[in-house]
């Protein structure tokens, strides 16, 4: 992803005019002035999707002054001067919660509000709908009256600017010194430029990354307005102003889970719904007797639900799913994270009622304390002379940036008290691997992954490479250090490409300085600076949440799933296929391109499947994401005995490993619609490694096969399917 130190400045000036010629090309493309298609006429790229090697445009062509690593035509991101480890880390920026009904105007609704509105000429004049939600009954919120919203979050998308309503969640002396009532510039250090507004799109148009805050039990409409720039060709390159967000993993109806096709444009906003139930809720503990199943209550009591508790979920994330635009705009700033709390991952780690975990977190609230519990995105950076973010959309291995950044700053420190810690991390990069380690090789406590407790928790002094949106959440007891002291989060995996990873390093090599790829090593000093004002009360239990049982309900139905090169397309839409190089085969048919008009699977209502995910080969690697179902793994590779550990709680990503399998199970209920499953290089993802599911028979206003939103700034139109695969609809 980036010319090795030693290459020539002969080679660096070549990489350098073969970038400014591909970045004509791909600020074209981006902006919508030509087509992909188009390039393939013109021989610029091919039918795969491949960069055409031609001498003066791809850096990857070989010539007299080339080498066997392989560039991306971006040059090192210039760093002006500053040092690692000489700026505080932020934590999150929380967002507000209002009381709903009363704080949304205008209010929301089940089914979309389709009151129109003017749309500006450059998106074809005329009028369209205030909400970009497709219409009618199909795309109501399911289960409105059962969960009607309690809290009303209102967020905005745009373009970077200063933030001057920062709200950590804890005081300065607990975020490192931060004074949040200082405004806080868009930059990723205080000594490089501020970022432009076309450069750095994000939740709010400010820094840090927005924190979400629920809790099982109390229902949260989210209305997201877009605010990017009416006109296509201001992003900065790259990026486009159409979005779909996608609460990654949540339980709720397809209407409110960021599908790829049901995106909106500016000057729209789109309500998601998120019931924030236990999954089983209508199938499970009906009587809501079980203590273990609810959420907090603001005396510190719970309040109890129906539904499965084994389903609680904890720490997820909320990011674009634009289609073949994921990649762009989740890089440019679109990604949040999201804290659920639970009866039994209170946020407080003093009330001890045999049913709260009393995980670290602090003790001042009856829930929801960040105090001791950090929520961390990882995220690989690349810019340009300037100072601005800057992204290689051609290079659909898959993009990787040459700066480590967490929370979106550049190699911060954080300053900890002498106790136990919760981190809740997320790789939030759209191609690169993380492996982590501390630089002492002590243990780290592992709990959880992909927002699921695990049902004990592991040490380890090495975590497990951590695929693209996976999430680990990791206790770290920074008592064994002495006040002053230091040590440092270090990453050990080494990447050559974008494809998977090249090698894990020892921490030795890690730490050395010796590897090409510069992301490796120290990216997050902790600094222990006191000892705590209280004793910590918190504790790691030995046992957490069980695994549901599923053994007992009959399976419906296997389907096998293979993530390959290759691709070919067999529909034509202009809106929702795509030529890619990356491709998705099903039931041993052939490889297909991302089409989200075409169902590839249907499970039926109420039922559990067995799902088989192989990786096609080649070297790569696949971190595979299933919306709205969580799955427990049965086998890698063919046997249990492969499941490590770590892998033995319920998960929603399931990384393959080249020339591997993996297989599992999962139950389909609740809410119905349409989803996606995906390859999570969100490179790959976009070329075109993704695909629609739905679920059949989940009853009301639900038709087989459901129809396809197609998003106009003037409304939403729906067409047929383009393809239904023979297999989908397995009885």
């Amino acid at each position: 992803m980036f010319l090795p130190r030693k290459a020539s400045r002969a080679r660096l000036r070549e990489a350098e005019n073969a970038r400014r010629n591909r970045l004509e090309i791909l600020t074209a493309l981006s902006q919508k002035q030509i087509t992909r298609r188009e390039l393939i006429k013109w021989g610029l790229i091919t039918a795969g999707g491949l960069i055409a090697p031609i001498h003066g445009l791809s850096p990857f062509v070989r010539s007299a002054y080339g080498s066997d690593n392989i560039p991306t035509g971006l040059p090192r991101s210039p760093l002006f001067g500053i040092q690692a480890f000489t700026q505080p880390m932020p934590r999150f920026d929380v967002l507000p919660r209002h009381p709903e009904p009363g704080f949304l105007n205008p209010a929301p609704m089940a089914q979309a509000n389709t009151t129109q509105q003017p749309v500006p000429s450059v998106l074809g004049g005329g009028t369209g709908p205030i909400e970009g939600r497709p219409p009618g009954p199909i795309w109501a919120h399911q289960r409105w009256d059962q969960f009607p919203p309690q809290v009303a979050v209102e967020v905005t998308q745009e373009g970077a600017k200063v933030n001057t309503v920062y709200n950590p969640g804890v005081p300065s002396s607990l975020n490192s010194g931060i004074n949040a009532s200082a405004p806080f510039a868009p930059r990723f250090h205080p000594n490089l430029p501020d970022q432009g507004p076309l450069s750095l799109w994000t939740f709010n148009g400010t820094l840090p990354p927005k924190l979400l805050i629920g809790r099982y039990g109390e229902p949260i409409l989210m209305r997201h307005h877009n605010r990017l720039p009416a006109d296509p060709r201001h992003n900065g390159g790259f990026g486009l102003h159409t979005i779909s967000t996608h609460e990654h993993n949540g339980h709720h109806g397809a209407e409110n889970d960021g599908f790829t096709g049901a995106f909106f444009f500016p000057g729209q906003f789109y309500d998601y719904h998120y019931p924030i139930c236990h999954g089983g809720y209508y199938s499970f503990n009906t009587g809501a007797t079980d203590p273990r199943c609810g959420g907090p209550e603001d005396d510190g009591g719970i309040h109890q639900y129906p539904g499965d508790w084994r389903e609680t979920m904890g720490t997820h994330w909320f990011h674009d799913h634009m289609f073949s635009f994921t990649a762009q705009n989740v890089y440019k700033g679109n990604a949040g994270m999201f804290n659920i709390y639970s009866a039994v991952d209170r946020g407080n780690e003093e009330i001890n009622d045999g049913v709260n975990l009393r995980l670290p977190s602090g003790t001042a609230k009856p829930w929801g304390n960040l105090d001791y519990d950090v929520n961390l995105m990882i995220s690989d950076k690349a810019w340009d002379a300037n100072g601005q973010l800057t992204m290689d959309i051609f290079d659909m291995d898959g993009f990787l940036g040459d700066v480590m950044t967490v929370n979106l700053v550049y190699k911060p420190y954080f300053e900890v008290e002498r106790r136990k810690y919760r981190f809740r991390i997320l790789n939030g990069c759209v191609a690169r691997f993380c492996k982590i380690a501390l630089s002492d090789a002590s243990p780290m406590i592992m709990i959880g992954n992909d927002g699921n407790l695990f049902p004990s928790p592991v040490v380890l002094t090495q975590l497990d490479e951590q695929g693209i949106a996976e999430r680990y959440d990791i206790v770290i007891d920074f008592s064994r250090y002495q006040v002053g002291q230091k040590v440092w989060m270090v990453n050990l995996v080494e990447h050559d490409d974008g494809k998977g990873p090249k090698e894990d390093l020892s921490i030795r090599e890690a730490l050395s300085g010796d590897s090409d790829d510069p992301c490796v090593g120290r990216f997050l000093e902790f600094r222990i600076v006191r000892d705590p004002p209280r004793p910590d009360v918190s504790r790691v239990p030995s046992t957490m949440i069980p695994n549901p049982d599923l053994s007992k309900i009959p399976v419906a139905a296997h389907r096998t799933f293979e993530f390959k090169r290759g691709a070919e397309q067999t529909t034509n839409d202009p809106i929702s296929s795509f030529f890619g190089e990356w491709g998705i085969r099903v039931d041993g048919d052939d490889t297909l391109a991302a089409d989200f008009g075409r169902i590839s699977a249907a499970p039926k209502f109420g039922t559990r499947e067995i799902w088989t995910l192989k990786n096609g080969g080649g070297g790569w690697d696949h971190p595979i994401h299933i919306h709205f179902e969580e799955g427990q793994i049965l086998a890698r590779d063919g046997s249990a005995s492969n499941v490590p550990a770590w892998e033995r709680g319920r998960k929603d990503v399931y990384r393959l490993r080249p020339g591997g399998s993996v297989t599992i199970t999962m139950q389909f209920r609740d809410f119905g619609g349409m989803f996606m499953e995906h390859c999570h290089n969100t490179t790959h993802e976009d070329n075109a490694m993704l695909l629609r599911w739905e679920i059949d028979g989940a009853g009301g206003a639900f038709l087989k096969p459901l129809p396809t939103p197609i998003p106009t700034p003037q409304g939403v139109q729906f067409r047929d399917p383009t393809d239904v695969l023979p297999t989908a609809f397995k009885k």
